[in-house]
Parts: C-alpha cells; sequence; structure tokens
C-alpha cells in the first residue's frame, strides 16, 4: 500500500509527488509525474500500479542512501575492527600485527545489507 509520507519515483525514474491516497478504488492514489515540460496528474491503484497498466509508471520507493566513509584496521591473524571515523581515530585504536589502514565508502540505500 502506499504511503503518503513517504517518497516514490516512477519504474523509469520519474519525480512523483502524491496528492491523496485515499480517492476511490481502484485508482486511489492521486498525484503527479514530473515530464520535461512539467508535472503531469495521475493516478494509481492502492499498491502502485499506474492506472493504464503502463509498467514504466508504476510507483517504485524511494529509500534514503546512507553515505559515509570508515577506516578498518586489517590484522595478520584476519581481525578486522569495526569502522573508525577518522584515520587518525583508526591509527589510535589500531593493535600489533597490523596490515593496513582501509578506507571504506559506503554508499547504499536504506536497509541494503546493514
Amino acid at each position: 500500500m502506499i504511503d503518503i509520507n513517504k517518497k516514490y519515483r516512477t519504474r523509469d525514474g520519474r519525480e512523483v509527488r502524491i496528492y491523496a491516497t485515499d480517492g476511490n478504488m481502484p485508482r486511489c492514489v492521486h498525484g503527479a509525474h514530473k515530464s520535461q515540460t512539467g508535472w503531469i496528474f495521475s493516478c494509481w491503484e492502492e499498491g502502485g500500479a499506474h492506472f493504464l497498466s503502463i509498467g514504466d509508471y508504476d510507483l517504485i520507493e524511494v529509500k534514503p542512501r546512507i553515505k559515509r566513509m570508515v577506516w578498518v584496521n586489517l590484522y595478520i591473524d584476519g581481525r578486522i575492527t569495526l569502522g573508525h571515523p577518522s584515520k587518525e581515530d583508526a591509527d589510535k585504536c589500531a593493535d600489533r600485527g597490523r596490515l593496513a589502514c582501509v578506507k571504506v565508502e559506503i554508499d547504499c540505500e536504506e536497509g541494503e545489507g546493514l
């Protein structure tokens, strides 16, 4: 079911605005999708399928992205430390036998394997 408080895009990547989710069935979701010339009014079924059954205009939830950089200490015995917020912090927390201090850049959708 589409939630008016969440962000959506169309399956083909167009920006979407949801105005209401309590319209008459079966097209109870009312909103607009952005085109090259501006916003175009549209309707969807409660699950997000476009009213004309054109798959490109089905609604897909846009989840927030997590972007973060951390530093990880790698050790000769196979241990790996949790991510540190800076290289200086990783160096300060390093134990004997450290092989490397590696910068890891995280860029993923919320819920992707975390």
